[in-house]
Parts: C-alpha cells; sequence; structure tokens
C-alpha cells in the first residue's frame, strides 16, 4: 500500500496488493445497475431490512426500476417482508431475481434453499463469496436503484460489499437506545475509509405517537439523531415511531401496502 493511500484505487497509479482487492467485481453481461445504495448499522435488531424495504418500495412508487439485494446472509429477512415464498430460477445466462408483486427484483439467500428457516452455517468468506455472486451472477435487467441489505457490523460481508460493488452512498440505521456517536462514527469512519458519501441516518422505533392527541412520546428518551447526524455532516435525518401497523405489513408480507411519510424525504434525497 503506497504510504498516502487513499483508498481510491480509480485514481491511483500505484501497483499494490491492496489495489486489486478494491476492483470491482462486474456484473453478469444482460445486467444493467446505475446507482448502488447500501443500508448498514452497527448492531442488529435496530430495523435495517425495515429500511431497506420501505426505500426500495418508495423508488418503485416513483417509477424507477428498483432491486433489492439481500445481503445479511446468516439472517435474510426481505423475502419476508415482500411476501415471496417461489425459489429464485436460472439457465445458463444466470440467476434470476423473484420479482415482487409491485415489481421490486429482489435476491436473498433464503429465496435458493429448500426451506427458507434452514439456517446458514458458513463461515464468513463463503458468506461474502455469495454475496459477490450475488452482484455478479444474477441478471439484474435495467435496474435504476438498487439497495443492498446489509449484516450489520463491519465485518467481512460489509467490506465484501464495498470493495466489490460500485457503492454510491450509504444510509444509515439506527435506534434511540444505541444512538451514540461511537456507533455512528464506526460507520461513517468505515463509509469514508470506502470513499462512499452517507447520505443519511434513519433513526427507527423514535417515538410512539398516541392516537387520541397525536402527542409524540419518546419512549427512549428525547431524540438527537439531528444533533448526532450535524456533529458527522450527514445531511439528511429520518425518524420511524413504533406503530403496529408497520410490524403487521412486515408480518404479513405486505411492506408495499405500507402508508406513511417517514422516509419520503430521504428518498427524495437519494434521487
Amino acid at each position: 500500500m503506497a504510504e498516502n493511500c487513499t483508498h481510491d484505487c480509480s485514481t491511483c497509479g500505484e501497483s499494490c496488493a491492496e489495489r486489486s482487492a478494491f476492483q470491482k467485481e462486474p456484473l453478469n453481461k444482460l445486467s444493467s445497475v446505475k446507482k448502488v445504495i447500501a443500508v448498514v448499522s452497527g448492531k442488529g435488531g435496530v430495523g435495517k431490512s425495515l429500511v431497506t424495504s420501505m426505500l426500495a418500495v418508495l423508488s418503485r412508487r416513483k417509477g424507477f426500476e428498483t432491486a433489492v439485494l439481500d445481503a445479511d446472509v446468516t439472517g435474510p429477512s426481505i423475502p419476508k417482508v415482500f411476501g415471496l415464498k417461489q425459489r429464485a430460477e436460472g439457465s445458463d445466462l444466470g440467476i434470476f431475481p423473484v420479482i415482487s408483486k409491485t415489481g421490486v427484483k429482489v435476491m436473498s439467500l433464503n429465496l435458493l434453499l429448500e426451506n427458507d428457516t434452514d439456517p446458514v452455517v458458513w463461515r464468513g468468506p463463503v458468506i461474502a463469496g455469495t454475496v459477490k455472486q450475488f452482484w455478479t451472477d444474477v441478471v439484474w435487467d435495467k435496474v435504476d436503484y438498487m439497495f443492498v441489505d446489509m449484516p450489520p457490523g463491519t465485518g467481512d460481508v460489509p467490506l465484501t460489499v464495498f470493495q466489490s460493488l460500485p457503492v454510491d452512498g450509504i444510509i444509515i440505521v439506527t435506534s434511540p437506545q444505541e444512538l451514540v456517536s461511537m456507533i455512528v462514527e464506526k460507520a461513517v469512519k468505515m463509509a469514508e475509509l470506502m470513499n462512499v458519501p452517507v447520505l443519511g441516518i434513519v433513526e427507527n422505533m423514535a417515538y410512539f405517537e398516541c392516537d387520541n392527541c397525536g402527542k409524540k412520546h419518546y419512549i427512549y428518551g428525547e431524540s438527537d439523531v439531528k444533533k448526532t447526524a450535524a456533529a458527522h455532516g450527514v445531511k439528511h435525518t429520518a425518524q420511524i415511531p413504533v406503530r403496529p401497523d408497520i410490524a403487521s405489513v412486515c408480518d404479513k408480507g405486505l411492506i408495499e401496502l405500507f402508508e406513511g411519510n417517514w422516509l419520503d424525504e430521504l428518498s427524495d434525497a437519494i434521487e
């Protein structure tokens, strides 16, 4: 590695081991993907898959060809949220994603398993290789926006995605009880290391809104998501409340029917 390496191999003339590791993987010859947005989190259970699905639904509602690549191999929940039960099929041309009711293209390991409850007991390199194949071997036909549902943390798979896919930006998902500068800063620093901009921070389960009076109750204390975002130079933030109907549409596989404007501004910013 060069002494003053910026990790942006496209602007570097040096020859080093790290350079080959950062080369982007080619798409299937029949594929076309314009923009790739990775959705990340510092820890599990904060609603990353929910945000990924909602952003994909909003993009599709605007008329864009939209796809979701489920990179959370050991905890894939995207097919269930979209109500997808059929298996993905393939041919000599590649693997074909499963299409949701409204036209969102989805690829997830659960769409390849015989039973969606079968555990994936694989080591990190195998999991990372599978995610890479979801990019190289799947036929992503004329996709405007691809949302990548990442596993939590900064381990093998997130590193593989950043190194192998042309990620245009990331969305950080958090929840109030763990919205501290350390957690967000880890994600921000990884994005900076990979030369990828942070497009926004989404705080899930931010508050509960009373049905009778409409008052917002901050169950975990007053939110400081805007303050945290400002400290790291992130322009866009969003908050999703605690609502039974959100959980209901996810459990029923009807995320494409969700109603709410919580992510509208962030969706516009992604464009």
